[in-house]
């Protein structure tokens, strides 16, 4: 992987990436590993799921990359209703306007 820092585990490489992404924004799972330079999409998504600080580590900005929510902690609508409270809108659990949305770590 690149830019990778031997002593961080993978997961601490995708929270590094992740608490890039503002409020009001998302990315998604293949955009976190494409940024560390790997195609491990769903080790992505198993970080996600394990993330032990959802506060700091805000898991809840990513989605899948069709732009439909996914899952958060396995609470139904949780991951909604957070994303709705930082303005994203959101439509029968796809998130609408998702290209004005979505982070680019290049850009940033």
């Amino acid at each position: 992987m690149e830019n990778s820092d031997a002593k961080s585990t993978f997961g601490e490489q995708c929270y590094a990436l992740l608490k890039q992404v503002p409020r009001g924004r998302v990315t998604t799972y293949r955009a976190i590993a494409h940024a560390m330079g790997c195609k491990a999409y769903r080790a992505v998504g198993h970080a996600m799921a394990v993330n032990p600080n959802p506060v700091i580590v805000p898991c809840h900005r990513v989605v899948k990359s069709d732009g439909t929510v996914g899952n958060y902690t396995g609470e139904k609508g949780k991951k909604e209703a957070l994303l709705q409270e930082e303005g994203i809108q959101i439509k029968k659990g796809k998130i609408e306007n998702f290209s004005d949305v979505l982070f680019d770590f290049a850009k940033n």
